[in-house]
């Protein structure tokens, strides 16, 4: 766990959340600041990065993808996205490798 990492205390249950779905892995919870109707964020219980550092463990990899998967799935989405923003340039705000899966509305191309 990193210390200043704010999904890290997500994560050790210390932050309160929405909680959608939880493994022995990961967690997912709903955005505070919802860009679609459904926004879950999935994230690792262990701290990485961003999804460069998230590859390196493929098991894990794996796994937050099938909880992506998982929630779209208990939230009934039939489309959905799942966005991994890399760096504060592409509009990574918390640096602790996190999924997006939004649904519920038309996802435009390109997005924004």
């Amino acid at each position: 766990m990193a210390d200043d990492c704010l999904f890290c205390k997500i994560a050790a249950g210390e932050i309160p959340v929405d909680v959608v779905r939880e493994t022995d892995q990961t967690v997912a919870f709903r955005d505070i600041n919802p860009q679609a109707p459904t926004h879950v964020l999935v994230i690792p219980r262990t701290h990485h990065r961003d999804i460069g550092e998230l590859s390196r463990d493929g098991a894990l990899l794996t796994a937050v993808l099938q909880e992506a998967a998982a929630v779209a799935e208990l939230e009934g989405l039939a489309d959905y996205r799942v966005v991994f923003n890399t760096g504060e340039g592409a509009g990574q705000t918390v640096f602790h490798v996190h999924a997006h899966v939004l649904g519920g509305r038309a996802m435009t191309w390109p997005p924004g």
